[in-house]
């Protein structure tokens, strides 16, 4: 007797592969496949609706009062997080916004957590919680390519704010993801930051007064339950009935250090998601539990373990080489695992401030290099040189891409090789134009019109993370490039080269040439 049953709750491939095999097999005896179990189903309310009060978005960050409407075009009663400054309906996506609300769960080590991240962990203390998921979806349910990315929102400067988004948008509404925003942590909820406050709650207290957040030590807990509540919804579906077939995990800086931890100790005993991009943790990671709870730190240097199918990709730029002082030794590639180091690019940049929030996708001119001193769009962060302005964008998106098709086919992303470092670790080796050597290269080391660098910054608050960009000055451009033929020439083949080695995209890549010839933006 032939036996299917429909699987109700979506994998990683192998386990939906072993699910099949067992749900479709000729014997009702066949012998069921281990599978870990999933996350609680949280509650979900929403679409949230609302707030905009008299009191909305007028805050004080450091010495400056600032409206949020003003500054980051925002629109009160709508989402807050840092994110793009135009209304996604123009590239054919839908925003919503969803509660999610609980019972969150920390957890404590059961051994000694070691360097190579095969961590033992246990549930320890639970608590109730109530945050948000902002949610991206094409609003034609026949664009959407099944794979949603689930960001953790990075707190670090006091908000909710989404840079790898920002720095993916374009890649990920031309392939039809869906993407969720997880407010997993207290600071974006409650406030307390270390730099400023521009918190869910301080910015709209009347849509965000009922939120809750316990504490770090339940971010972990929180972030799998909103994956849980998008993957395998009861009650309300906050993608609004599009059929996910992929969950990828993504955070960038201060959430790389989460998500981190999140594969290390979390992921293996939960089954939600088919795929990790951790983007600029350097090499550490957060703890695991922290006060009032039970403190657990992690070790430094911490790798990524090796002991399960599902992919992650590790995305560094030359900042996070040196993030804690001397640089550990970057962990090999393998079977689950890819480190892409790029050269030229800073841990946060130009496009992820001034050009990322506007891009629409389609102007070649977000390829020019630009010299741009101001880290934020309040002009609040003011650097002393000119900051980083180099690939790192193009290449998370040749990432996410390279991370999808690996989920879905099972061919791993492309290896590259390391930035060269000096002998004794301390710094990265440099042409004689200034640009870093080794790593992943693009037509911005390759056919250089400036030297990047991701450290040598300063000023204000962050930015020693932004790098910097130094033009090049019209006698070294001429020794270069003797015309603009040589440059068109320069960049067409640097830039076909990434194409081929998958480090740009084919799209990407053809904006960059089609800049190369505008003699209005482009040198010489």
């Amino acid at each position: 007797m032939r036996v299917c049953k429909r699987q109700q709750f979506p994998l990683s491939p192998v386990l939906a592969l072993l699910l099949g095999l067992a749900a479709c097999s000729d014997s009702d005896n066949s012998p069921a496949p281990v599978v870990k179990p999933l996350a609680d189903n949280p509650m979900v309310t929403g679409p949230v609706t609302g707030g905009g009060g008299e009191n909305c978005c007028k805050l004080s960050i450091g010495p400056v009062d600032v409206d949020l409407s003003e500054l980051l075009n925002y629109t009160p009663g709508t989402p807050f997080y840092a994110g793009l400054y135009f209304d996604e309906a123009e590239l054919g996506y839908r925003e919503t916004e969803y509660f999610i609300s609980g019972t969150a769960t920390s957890y404590i080590a059961t051994d000694e957590l070691g360097e190579d991240g095969a961590w033992s962990v246990a549930p320890a203390d639970a608590a109730p919680f109530k945050s948000r998921i902002v949610v991206l979806r094409p609003e034609n349910a026949g664009d959407f390519n099944g794979t949603v990315m689930v960001e953790w929102l990075n707190v670090s400067g006091g908000t909710d704010a989404a840079p790898d988004w920002v720095q993916m948008h374009t890649e990920l509404v031309r392939s039809g993801y869906a993407w969720v925003g997880v407010s997993a942590q207290s600071v974006g909820v409650e406030g307390g930051g270390a730099a400023f406050d521009v918190s869910l709650k301080a910015v709209d207290s009347e849509r965000y007064g009922s939120l809750s957040h316990p504490g770090d030590s339940f971010s972990y807990d929180i972030y799998s339950q909103a994956a849980q509540a998008v993957r395998n919804p009861a009650g309300v579906d906050p993608l609004d009935g599009l059929e996910v077939r992929f969950l990828i995990g993504v955070g960038e800086s201060q959430s790389a250090g989460r998500m981190a931890t999140y594969v290390n100790a979390i992921h293996p005993r939960i089954g939600l998601f088919d795929g990790f991009l951790i983007h600029s943790r350097g090499n550490g990671s957060a703890p695991l539990s922290q006060e009032p709870q039970l403190a657990v730190p992690t070790p430094y240097p911490t790798f990524i373990r090796g002991d399960f199918p599902e992919p992650v990709m590790g995305v560094e730029m030359e900042t996070d080489i040196f993030f804690r002082g001397a640089a550990a030794t970057p962990q090999p590639d393998a079977g689950n695992f890819r480190l892409w180091e790029v050269a030229g690019t800073a841990h946060y940049d130009a496009y992820g401030v001034v050009k990322g929030p506007y891009d629409r996708g389609g102007d070649p001119g977000v390829a020019k290099v630009i010299e741009t001193r101001s880290g934020d769009a309040a002009g609040i962060i003011e650097c002393e040189q000119p900051i980083n302005d180099g690939p790192g964008h193009w290449v998370l998106k040749a990432a996410i891409a390279a991370l999808n098709h690996w989920v879905r086919t099972g061919e791993a992303a492309p290896t590259a090789g390391r930035l060269a470092r000096s002998d004794d670790g301390t710094a990265l080796l440099r042409d004689h134009l200034g640009n870093a050597t080794g790593g992943i290269r693009t037509p911005y080391v390759e056919a250089p019109v400036a030297t990047f660098s991701g450290t040598g910054q300063t000023g204000s608050s962050f930015c020693f993370l932004f790098g910097t960009t130094a033009l090049f000055d019209e006698a070294t451009l001429s020794q270069l490039y003797p015309g603009r033929d040589a440059y068109i020439e320069a960049i067409d083949r640097t830039t076909d080269s990434a194409v081929k080695r998958g480090f740009l995209l084919p799209a990407d890549g053809q904006l960059i040439k089609a800049q190369a010839r505008n003699p209005n933006q482009a040198p010489p």
